[in-house]
């Protein structure tokens, strides 16, 4: 039987808080779901996705010029898959080697204070999984702890999306907070790259990228950490 990852996508659908008049339309960002996703399918595993709340999610991103986007986008199937996704309540962490956090900025509203996300994290990465995250994906790691109380991300090397970038885009006085200054209050030392460039960072069992462009290299950088916690489960 494959191995299983799962994919968490954000419930909220504008880059403002909830009901937030003329705030811009958000969701989860398709190109940091379909690339990885691509990556890791292609290599043998199966994926789910869960939300905050379950149920349908909405998308940003919609760029259907790129190849894998729209394959991603056309599929019947998986884009279904993005329409029921699980609650929180119905997964089952044991069953999973690693999970997935989805960027979008739509995530900097609803991932940091999902309790019951966040233990699923920490139960799979306490019983030796991986963690990932890309662009505003980490927003899902700030109030992440193990077991023992600590920060999963005190002491390791991070990627996010930086400041920089949130004022290139123009939503720098727009989201709640500044993810890369979150992950750093929490321990983490945040590792930039050039705006808009591929950066992707390892650091134990936790894997992060900087953007949409780091996308698929955090699937990637997954691989050979998966190979090897298969390896122990065996």
């Amino acid at each position: 039987m494959a191995q299983r990852i799962l994919f968490v996508l954000t419930s909220h659908d504008r880059k403002g808080p909830p009901n937030a008049k003329g705030a811009a339309p958000g969701g989860f960002y398709l190109s940091e779901v379909a690339h990885p996703h691509c990556v890791l399918a292609d290599a043998g595993y199966s994926i789910d996705f869960v939300s905050p709340k379950g149920g349908k999610t909405h998308v940003d991103g919609l760029d259907l010029d790129d190849p894998v986007n729209a394959a991603f986008w056309n599929d019947a199937v998986l884009r279904g898959a993005t329409e029921t996704t699980l609650a929180p309540s119905q997964v089952d962490p044991d069953v999973y080697a690693a999970i997935f956090y989805a960027g979008g900025h739509a995530t900097m509203w609803d991932f940091p204070d999902n309790a019951e996300l966040a233990a699923i994290a920490s139960r799979i990465y306490q019983r030796g999984g991986v963690v990932a995250a890309v662009c505003h994906g980490p927003a899902g790691l700030v109030n992440l702890r193990l077991s023992d109380g600590i920060h999963l991300v005190a002491g390791k090397d991070v990627s996010a999306f930086t400041n920089d970038e949130e004022r290139a885009v123009g939503l720098y006085d727009t989201v709640p907070f500044l993810l890369a200054d979150a992950l750093r209050e929490r321990g983490a030392r945040h590792v930039p790259g050039p705006n808009f460039q591929a950066q992707v960072v390892v650091s134990e069992r936790l894997v992060t990228g900087q953007n949409p462009a780091s996308a698929k290299g955090v699937a990637e950088a997954m691989l050979p950490l998966l190979a090897t916690t298969s390896e122990k489960r065996a």
